[in-house]
């Protein structure tokens, strides 16, 4: 990324915007690349690359706002955008919490977080690693099919520029594997995979383990069995865990909370999760999948505790949310190209407990350990919550068998309150958790 050109662009367009009448403005430019190669049955079957930039300017006249892009970059181009931005603002209606984060709160310097690796592979040799995989894969007794293995690069950039002073860019890199493999015959083969996804090339998994442990996986799930309908303790495996995380991000979220829209609305400070959870936001985690030195309006990020022995600490805010609330933004704006910014979390993960896995499901006489989530049955409002699943059956303290065509219920409340994490936490997904623990779910099986 050229980044001396592209915030000299940015800086050049808010002075235009000024110029045009502007009373304040931001600009963004976001620029990346990718390459992936995917493979089947041991041959080559896509290539696929993709290079954009592109810019956002958002102006205000007052209490109004306007939003608009563009990929075109020319002088003529960016001084046509900026009057019709500002024209676009003139005529629309008035938003009293809209306006650029208050200068006190931006980022004036920032660490380096080891974001960017320039390594950057060649279509031979992604092609070679996304083999590798596959034939790991389908090298382990009983796998008669693959879904396709590939191996992708990419890297990303952002550079803002606000008419409060802000000027600030940072540059990511991204390397991912991924292998989706099948077992069995007719009506009852099953899939499964694993994927790889890090910030450094150094730092991805070795092909052949992601293809050894997708053919694994896959096995395991052969001649899943029925159950019958009962509420039992449920264990929610890694992959699967930072789901709940996730509705736990969306309930506290600005936009949600000024809507009155919910469930979590009137919890603040009150006792939402069962007493030793946290769940942290840390936009500043080295090679973090979504760390960031500054967040979507240039305010300064830093590690923040949700939710503290199982008490709600605080909302995600952004600018405009926090004005709603009579609050100040804690550096959670998210922000895209064609729009306001609005609130969201960065490297989010629910702490691990002290327990193993096993000790959380020891104790368990009948329970269900859910591998695989399917839907998304969330009332956002009221907490209910409904999900296909599918994963094993837990008899007498130990995995007995893989079972399938699930639906599980409960309600997101009660759920948190009863929620015990285990000691196996990786990062891997951006928003992680270990192997968690909820009480009484209701499993309606046959």
């Amino acid at each position: 990324m050229d980044t001396n050109n592209l915030t000299e662009i940015a800086s050049q367009l808010l002075d235009r915007a000024k110029a045009h009448g502007a009373n304040a403005a931001d600009a963004v430019i976001a620029q990346s690349s990718s390459e992936d190669v995917s493979v089947r049955m041991g041959a080559l079957e896509d290539i696929e690359r993709s290079e954009s930039t592109d810019l956002g300017l958002r102006v205000f006249i007052g209490k109004s706002q306007a939003n608009i892009s563009t990929t075109d970059f020319s002088s003529s181009s960016l001084d046509q955008l900026a009057d019709r931005c500002v024209q676009m603002a003139k005529a629309a209606p008035e938003d009293p919490y809209c306006g650029l984060a208050e200068a006190d709160l931006l980022a004036r310097d920032w660490d380096d977080f080891d974001l960017y690796d320039a390594t950057t592979p060649e279509a031979t040799q992604l092609k070679e690693m996304a083999l590798d995989m596959e034939t790991s894969a389908l090298d382990v007794k009983g796998i008669a099919n693959s879904l396709g293995s590939s191996a992708s690069y990419g890297s990303s950039g952002m550079v803002l520029a606000t008419s409060e002073g802000f000027l600030g860019a940072f540059q990511s890199s991204s390397f991912s594997l991924s292998c989706s493999v099948l077992a069995g015959e007719g009506t009852e083969m099953e899939r499964d995979y694993d994927y790889s996804h890090c910030v450094h090339f150094e730092d991805l998994a070795e092909p052949k383990d992601v293809g050894r442990r997708a053919a694994e996986r896959t096995l395991k799930r052969l001649n899943p069995q029925k159950i019958s309908s009962q509420a039992v303790p449920v264990i929610y495996d890694p992959r699967v865990s930072g789901g709940l995380v996730r509705h736990f991000a969306n309930a506290i979220s600005g936009a949600a909370i000024a809507r009155q829209t919910s469930f979590l609305k009137d919890e603040l400070n009150t006792q939402v999760f069962s007493s030793g959870i946290n769940i942290i936001d840390d936009p500043h985690r080295m090679r973090g999948l979504r760390t960031r030195p500054f967040d979507g309006e240039g305010v300064q990020t830093r590690k923040m505790h949700l939710v503290e022995n199982g008490a709600l600490k605080t909302w995600l805010l952004d600018t405009s949310t926090a004005k709603q609330l009579n609050l100040k933004t804690l550096g959670h704006a998210s922000r895209g190209i064609g729009g306001p910014p609005s609130p969201g979390a960065s490297n989010l993960y629910l702490e691990a407990g002290t327990k193993s896995p096993q000790e959380l499901i020891s104790d368990i006489s009948q329970g269900l350990y859910i591998t695989s989530l399917i839907g998304m049955g969330v009332n956002g409002v009221t907490g209910d919550y409904s999900r296909g699943a599918s994963g094993f059956w837990i008899e007498n303290g130990e995995i007995a068998y893989p079972v399938s065509e699930i639906t599980i219920a409960g309600n997101l409340k009660d759920m948190y309150r009863s929620v015990e994490a285990a000691n196996d936490l990786e990062f891997r997904y951006g928003t992680d958790a270990p192997s968690l623990r909820v009480e009484g779910l209701m499993v309606a099986g046959t």
